[in-house]
């Protein structure tokens, strides 16, 4: 097969092209150049997709003896992830850029220009396995549950996993990874895994969001409705949040109080106590699925809420174009615009993006 090897500059990806060359597979190397930020252009940075990313990337390409290009995606990287998540915080959800980015460029965006450029697939230092089944091919779990990254890929279709490879799913972990890049002389072998939002390198999201949303200052409430405080910028909080509130009322009962909501009309954060995170049900009108589409109808699934959440078990029910899941256990602490990833076992269903929660603790109890 013609494969594109996705090439992120870090150890992941090197050793993921490297095995599909080992895989006898006609491979090409791209680096995609995602923003134009300064502070993404400066050693040092915590993020993903830099200058010296692509150095790396290169170097390992030329070590494989395969083509290597660099390819600007910054102004679709702009407009469908970084405008996303400003326009996600304005409207009080917490959104995740990785998602999005999956979605909208490494699995649209770079997958559409691979298939228009004649290659088969697309291949990612990912840490998920691909089944090939009478029914269609499926997306599991990692073997390394540390590691397992199914939880961000919940966004594929299945056109888009007909043309992936993931040839790190099966690696029982990481360090058999870093392992090979040392035998394999690739000079990223102990370089750092890449942390925070690529974006906004220097780690300041709340001070990045202030630029970007602007901060007023407004109310924080309890559950009734009664001011207990003032916030310099709803977008600065997040459901489940518990430090960096300015209350001036303290909780009857003395104990410390959490967001519960974020609502950005009104620039009002709500507080409560800790039991009152607790979540029945979440709804999503925003979904995809992993394979064969789901039928409408109830079914019975286990739900992940975030990237390093155990999975919940939950009963699931999709109709006139809604999910709702009703967990059998409470989830803790979800916010609109999470991520919803649903599995039948090791493999995925589909996701949607949390739209609705309803509290399993009544407001007054």
């Amino acid at each position: 097969m013609r494969v594109l090897a996705a090439m992120s500059g870090g150890v992941d990806s090197a050793v993921a092209a490297a095995r599909a060359v080992d895989a006898g597979h006609d491979v090409v190397g791209v680096h995609l150049a995602l923003s134009r930020a300064g502070g993404t252009l400066r050693t040092g940075s915590r993020g993903c997709c830099t200058i010296e990313d692509a150095m790396d990337a290169r170097r390992v390409a030329d070590r494989l003896g395969i083509p290597f290009y660099v390819w600007d995606f910054s102004e679709r990287f702009r407009d469908d992830v970084i405008d996303d998540f400003v326009a996600e915080y304005r409207a009080g959800r917490t959104p995740n850029p990785c998602m999005r980015c999956n979605e909208k460029i490494k699995f649209a965006a770079l997958l559409e220009r691979a298939v228009e450029l004649g290659f088969d697939a697309v291949c990612t230092g990912h840490y998920a396995t691909l089944v090939d089944t009478p029914g269609g091919r499926e997306l599991h779990r990692a073997s390394d549950a540390a590691k397992d990254q199914s939880y961000v890929l919940g966004v594929l279709t299945a056109e888009q996993l007909a043309h992936t490879l993931f040839p790190l799913g099966a690696t029982p972990s990481k360090a058999v990874v870093r392992a090979e890049a040392e035998q394999r002389g690739f000079t990223v072998a102990s370089k750092p895994d890449s942390h925070d939002i690529c974006f906004i390198p220097d780690g300041d999201t709340r001070g990045w969001l202030a630029e970007k949303v602007g901060a007023e200052q407004g109310d924080v409430v309890d559950r009734t409705g009664a001011v207990v405080g003032t916030h310099e910028g709803a977008h600065a909080f997040t459901v489940g949040q518990r430090r960096g509130l300015s209350l001036g009322v303290p909780a009857p009962d003395g104990k410390p109080r959490f967001v519960l909501e974020v609502r950005p009309v009104s620039n009002t954060v709500v507080v409560g106590p800790k039991e009152a995170l607790a979540t029945a049900e979440i709804a999503g009108e925003r979904h995809t699925w992993a394979g064969r589409a789901q039928q409408e109808g109830d079914f019975a699934c286990d739900v992940q809420i975030r990237a390093h959440a155990d999975p919940v078990a939950a009963e699931a029910t999709l109709r006139d174009g809604v999910v709702t899941v009703r967990p059998h256990e409470p989830f803790d602490g979800v916010a609109a615009g999470q991520t919803a990833v649903l599995y039948d076992g090791t493999r995925v269903i589909g996701q949607f993006t949390i739209d609705r929660t309803v509290s399993a603790v009544p407001v007054g109890v």
